[in-house]
């Protein structure tokens, strides 16, 4: 019997996003609401505090609507030890919410500060060695997502994913080779997301086949290359590159889908496909592009 991957999405792709930005997000009634009608059947949490942080409420809201959760994301400043205990402190709660409002199966999805270090922000999508991490701040980050990683377990029994991301410190196909050298692959697995790959440099079809055993979920977003190219020449940064949709909707990038889709399925892959098509607050309505992701991953059988 083929392997079917079950299609969600996330509050990112309503202009719910880590980051204090301008703009007024929709609420967490309207998002859940928009995202059952286009169509998708499970969500990520978004921001702690966006939705109920009580988890019967939390699951009364999801099942109102046929909505399952999924995962939830963290972000840590890991390059700084003084940060751990409170990486692993969040990373702790926010896994429990989600143990207690949809039980096991849920990842806690971690990942660098981004947009926080100036340099990295500047320069997403064309980032060079020198701007990386030295030999000990690697040894620093990845104790960080261990132990963020071992203690989401033992205290909640969830796993926990890395999601490399423009704007931090594993962007690169090669930053993501280090983390991953450098990280028990019992207690942290990968978070491949298609779109942050392709604008950091890499091939997600390529990554996927080299890592397919670490990769434990998958955010689908795609890239558009003419404004990945001019966010390049410009010298724009991260923000400046979401604004001109550089994550634009699903197929009208870079991204092979088809080619990633099939290569889910030879896999086995039997987890979940997370919709993320960043979007600023000031962007417009989302509704309609959910809609047109939906329908673009259904003619891919999805």
């Amino acid at each position: 019997m083929e392997t079917r991957p079950r299609v969600a999405n996330a509050p990112c792709s309503w202009g719910v996003l880590e980051f204090d930005l301008e703009g007024e997000t929709a609420g967490y009634d309207q998002v859940l609401d928009e995202m059952a009608q286009a169509g998708y059947a499970g969500t990520e949490l978004g921001d702690w505090g966006f939705m109920p942080t009580d988890p019967g409420a939390l699951r009364a809201e999801l099942k109102q609507r046929g909505l399952a959760l999924l995962a939830a994301f963290v972000p840590v400043a890991l390059a700084d030890p003084a940060r751990h205990a409170e990486g692993e402190a969040v990373a702790v709660r926010t896994a429990r919410l989600l143990a207690d409002a949809a039980g096991a199966g849920c990842f806690i999805v971690l990942a660098d500060d981004n947009g926080s270090v100036a340099a990295r922000t500047q320069n997403a999508g064309r980032i060079t060695p020198e701007l990386g991490l030295s030999e000990a701040q690697w040894q620093v980050f990845a104790e960080g997502a261990d132990r963020i990683a071992q203690a989401v377990h033992e205290q909640t029994g969830l796993q926990t994913v890395f999601h490399h991301h423009c704007a931090g410190y594993v962007e690169t196909p090669a930053e993501i080779y280090n983390l991953l050298s450098l990280t028990d692959s019992d207690v942290l697995g990968l978070c491949l997301d298609t779109g942050h790959y392709m604008y950091g440099g890499g091939d997600p079809l390529d990554a996927l086949k080299r890592y397919r055993d670490r990769i434990w979920h998958v955010h689908f977003k795609d890239c558009h290359p003419g404004v990945a190219a001019e966010a390049r020449a410009q010298g724009w940064d991260y923000f400046e590159a979401v604004r001109h949709g550089v994550f634009c909707e699903l197929g009208q990038g870079a991204v092979d889908f088809p080619a990633i889709v099939a290569e889910l399925r030879a896999s086995g892959y039997d987890g979940w496909i997370v919709v993320e098509q960043d979007v600023l607050p000031s962007m417009g309505s989302p509704l309609e592009s959910a809609r047109r992701n939906r329908a673009y991953l259904a003619s891919l059988g999805l």
